[in-house]
C-alpha cells in the first residue's frame, strides 16, 4: 500500500545519505562546533543575506518550537498563535509544559490577521486586571500554515510591523518552509522571511533530511546562553555533525529548493485530478498538502489501497481527507492514487 499520510515517510535524499557515508569516519568536534555545521551556517547566512544571523541546528519541529519559545519569553509571558497552529493543536501541550501558555487568535485558512493581533493587544492593555493575566510576549505563525496556505509579502510585512511596534518578536515556524517558498503563488523569498521575522527555522526533517531544523535568529538577538537552554531541554545533539552535514548538502547546488518544487508539483497534480473528477477542496492549497471533501463511503473504499490522513468530520456524510506529498513522492505513486479516485 502506498501512503500520502505525511511528508516524513521516507528517510533522506540520497545525496544527504551519501554525504553522511562519505564523512562517516572523519573525526569532528561535537555539539555543533564541527566544520560541516560551521560551513552550513555560512551558506545559510549568505543565502538569506543576513551576516549577523545566529544559526543553531536542532533535531525536530516540536523540540524546536518549545526551545525557541521558552528561550525568548519571560516566565510570565505567553505566545500568540493561530487557533489552528501546530503549537496549539498537535504538540501535546509542549509549550504549556515548558511554562508558557498558547494564547490563541482566530484564523482563516490557517492564517491570522494583523487586526486580530491588534484587537488582542488592545483588550489586554485596556484590562485593569492585566497583572493577573498571561502577558503576550511573542507572535507565532507557520509558513506554510497547517492547511498548506501561505502568507503574502504584504501580509508578512504588515504583521512584522505591528509586532515590532509592540515589541513582540515574530517567530515563523518553517517546518515546511521549502514547500511554501517554491509555490507558484508565493511572492516571498527566504530573504524576506529572514527580514520580517525575529526568529524562524528552516525545516529539514520534512524536506530531504533524516532529521534536523535550522533555527535562525535574524537580528543579532539570540537569547543569552541559548546553547545552555537547548541543553536544559535535552535538545543538544552531541554528534552535531550529523545535522551540519545534512544542511550543508541540502544547501549546496539548490538541492533544498529543487526537491521542494518536486513535492509541490506532485501535490498540484493530485489537486487537479480531484477537481477534474468533481471533488470539492476544503482549502485551496498551493503547497504540498491537499484537503479534499469525500463521502464516508469514498473514504472507506480508498483506504483499501491508499494510506492518508483523516483530517476532520465535515458533516454526517462527509470527511475532510488530507493528502501530503514530499521530496520523495514518486510520480508513479501519484498516478496510482489518481487511478483509485
Amino acid at each position: 500500500m502506498i501512503s500520502f499520510a505525511n511528508d516524513y515517510l521516507e528517510g533522506a535524499h540520497e545525496k544527504v545519505l551519501n554525504r553522511l557515508i562519505e564523512t562517516n569516519m572523519e573525526q569532528e568536534f561535537g555539539y555543533g562546533s564541527d566544520s560541516y555545521s560551521k560551513e552550513a551556517i555560512e551558506k545559510i547566512k549568505e543565502l538569506i543575506e543576513c551576516p549577523d544571523a545566529s544559526i543553531r541546528f536542532l533535531v525536530g519541529g516540536t523540540q524546536t518550537n518549545q526551545v525557541v519559545i521558552d528561550s525568548v519569553l519571560d516566565k510570565f509571558e505567553g505566545v500568540l498563535a493561530p487557533e489552528t497552529g501546530h503549537i496549539n493543536v498537535r504538540e501535546a501541550g509542549a509549550i504549556e509544559y515548558s511554562g508558557h501558555k498558547v494564547l490563541t487568535l482566530p484564523s482563516e485558512n490557517g492564517k491570522i490577521s494583523v487586526q486580530s493581533v491588534k484587537d488582542y493587544l488592545d483588550l489586554f492593555n485596556q484590562d485593569e486586571t492585566k497583572e493577573h493575566m498571561v502577558t503576550p510576549g511573542m507572535v507565532y505563525i507557520s509558513f506554510p500554515t497547517e492547511y498548506g496556505t501561505i502568507y503574502s509579502y504584504d501580509e508578512l510585512e504588515e504583521l512584522s510591523r505591528v509586532c515590532h511596534e509592540n515589541n513582540l518578536p515574530l517567530f515563523i515556524d518553517g517546518a515546511r518552509l521549502g514547500y511554501g517558498l517554491v509555490s507558484d503563488e508565493a511572492d516571498v523569498t527566504i530573504k524576506d522571511i529572514a527580514h520580517f521575522s525575529d526568529v524562524f527555522y528552516i525545516g529539514g526533517t520534512k524536506i530531504g533530511a533524516l532529521c534536523g531544523e535550522a533555527v535562525v535568529f535574524t537580528k543579532n538577538n539570540e537569547p543569552r546562553q541559548f546553547v545552555s537552554i537547548v541543553k536544559q531541554h535535552g535538545a543538544l545533539l552531541a554528534k552535531g555533525r550529523l545535522l551540519g552535514v545534512q544542511f550543508l548538502t541540502l544547501f549546496t547546488d539548490n538541492l533544498y529548493f529543487d526537491i521542494s518544487k518536486h513535492a509541490v508539483d506532485m501535490s498540484q497534480k493530485i489537486k487537479r485530478a480531484f477537481l477534474d473528477k468533481g471533488y470539492e477542496l476544503y482549502f485551496d492549497s498551493p503547497t504540498n498538502q491537499q484537503f479534499v471533501i469525500m463521502t464516508n463511503e469514498q473514504v472507506k473504499e480508498l483506504k483499501e489501497n491508499i494510506s492518508f490522513a483523516t483530517w476532520e468530520k465535515y458533516d454526517d456524510l462527509h470527511m475532510v481527507i488530507r493528502f501530503v506529498t514530499s521530496w520523495g513522492t514518486s510520480e508513479e505513486n501519484v498516478e496510482k492514487l489518481i487511478s483509485y479516485i
